[in-house]
């Protein structure tokens, strides 16, 4: 049975798409602590983070980096923080979350509700400062 991120990876569910290349898929977290909020998931389905190669948890790791920036780019904050949770999910994943203080990241926080037009936005414009980073 296909995993939900691996249906959206196939785009039989939708998403709000941040960033892609052959093996990695970035997409808004729908239940986000804060703007910019991003899931980063290997194409392929493994359960627990730590089962990837050593080779591709590297690539993941250098893939999540480019998200970041493009993130910070659209969001302007201190940093980006990055929690490895997986519990919810049985596909591996990376949160990536836009961080002014570090109570941004308490997973026990209530959760931002969005609209479809703000969700749009936010992944166009995470989209459009990846893609300026890998064409320069």
């Amino acid at each position: 049975m296909s995993t939900l991120f691996t249906k959206i990876i196939r785009r039989e569910i939708p998403s709000y798409k941040c960033a892609e290349n052959d093996e990695f898929y970035a997409f808004l977290d729908i239940n986000p602590l804060k703007k910019g909020h991003t899931l980063v998931v290997p194409k392929h389905e493994v359960d627990y983070i730590f089962d990837l190669p050593d080779d591709e948890l590297g690539r993941m790791q250098i893939f999540a980096k480019k998200v970041a920036r493009a993130i910070r780019k659209a969001f302007p904050c201190r940093k980006v923080g990055q929690a490895v949770l997986g519990l919810e999910v049985d596909h591996a994943h990376i949160h990536l979350i836009p961080l002014d203080n570090e109570k941004d990241m308490i997973f026990s926080n209530p959760k931002l509700e969005l609209s479809e037009d703000e969700f749009k936005s936010i992944a166009s414009k995470i989209l459009k400062n990846f893609e300026e980073d890998q064409s320069s």
